[in-house]
């Protein structure tokens, strides 16, 4: 059965009555989960309330009971692999095995400027990456002291203690589309693929491709979970979504085009999903007819929880 889950970018106001808020709606609401994305501010200011994400996943390990979370994702271009490890598996046996690890190479130039990370050419951000997931996986899996000399990480006898409660450490979660490289890493590394806005016929290229990958690594296709994630502007009629949409119609491919028309062009696309509860279901539908198992929706207004219940009774019940 298809899971729905909402994803929400951390630096776009979260602040913790928001965050406490939105945990208590999706676990009440029947959502799978809450996702977060790993920022500490936006491509462009004006900066604005940001709230850390290690610190807010061991929220919600500690005060929901039933949904699963995690970072989508969190970079590793500043975020050092062998301390969130250690925390991914504390939080992950706080909650009782329901955090999931999402990882990336990282990409906002802005951030790293301001911060002062070094986030380097895309061909170091995936070396990096492919470092920092060869570390991660070792320290979860390996019973004895781990040693490792690479060019970004190095461990000399490392061990993680107390040993993760779940074998094998917290679930990772691989985000991205590439065929090149990304795909070869998550058929070698992760226990859950997240394909980002590509559109329903090519996610059902991308996990076909991922199952050749996958029995290359010696693994088994049903080792490796496959979750989508993309804009949701629901309207709760087709008028209000119009409304919504007005941004997107300056678009030279959409101007002057009926609405239900442009709706269906947008959601072919994969970068959003979007129209009344018949659009979104329907397309919904496309995905988990294409292999999706989970679909995280994110959702930007973090205040607006009336369209977001509408969509859980109206959508969501409808899956359920």
């Amino acid at each position: 059965m298809l899971a729905l889950s909402i994803m929400i970018e951390g630096q776009n106001g979260l602040n913790w009555q928001r965050w406490q808020t939105l945990a208590r709606e999706i676990e009440a609401l029947g959502f799978a989960g809450l996702f977060r994305s790993d920022h500490f501010t936006n491509p462009e200011p004006p900066d604005i309330d940001s709230l850390e994400m290690v610190v807010s996943q061991a929220y919600l390990a500690s005060n929901t009971k039933r949904i699963h979370f995690g970072p989508l994702v969190a970079p590793l271009s500043f975020r050092d692999p062998l301390l969130l490890a250690r925390q991914a598996a504390a939080i992950d046996d706080l909650s009782g095995g329901r955090f999931l690890l999402g990882l990336g190479a990282g990409w906002q130039e802005r951030e790293h400027h301001i911060y002062g990370y070094p986030l380097g050419d895309i061909a170091t951000r995936m070396a990096r990456f492919e470092e920092g997931l060869e570390v991660v996986s070792r320290f979860f899996r390996s019973t004895e002291p781990v040693t490792f000399e690479g060019r970004f990480y190095q461990l000399r006898g490392a061990t993680l203690l107390p040993r993760p409660q779940r074998p094998g450490g917290p679930r990772i979660l691989i985000g991205g589309n590439g065929k090149k490289r990304t795909l070869p890493l998550a058929a070698r590394y992760a226990d859950v693929w997240n394909a980002v806005s590509i559109s329903a016929p090519e996610f059902k290229e991308r996990t076909t491709l991922l199952d050749t990958l996958i029995a290359q690594e010696g693994r088994k296709p049903t080792d490796v979970k496959r979750t989508f994630m993309t804009n949701l502007t629901y309207g709760r009629d087709l008028k209000e979504a119009e409304r919504l949409l007005q941004p997107r119609f300056s678009d030279l491919e959409l101007a002057g085009r009926p609405l239900e028309e442009a709706i269906a062009t947008l959601n072919a696309s994969g970068k959003i999903i979007t129209g009344g509860p018949e659009q979104a279901l329907y397309q919904i539908q496309a995905y988990a007819q294409a292999g999706a198992e989970e679909i995280m929706l994110q959702w930007m207004d973090l205040d607006d929880l009336p369209r977001l219940q509408h969509f859980a009774e109206h959508v969501l019940s409808k899956l359920n």
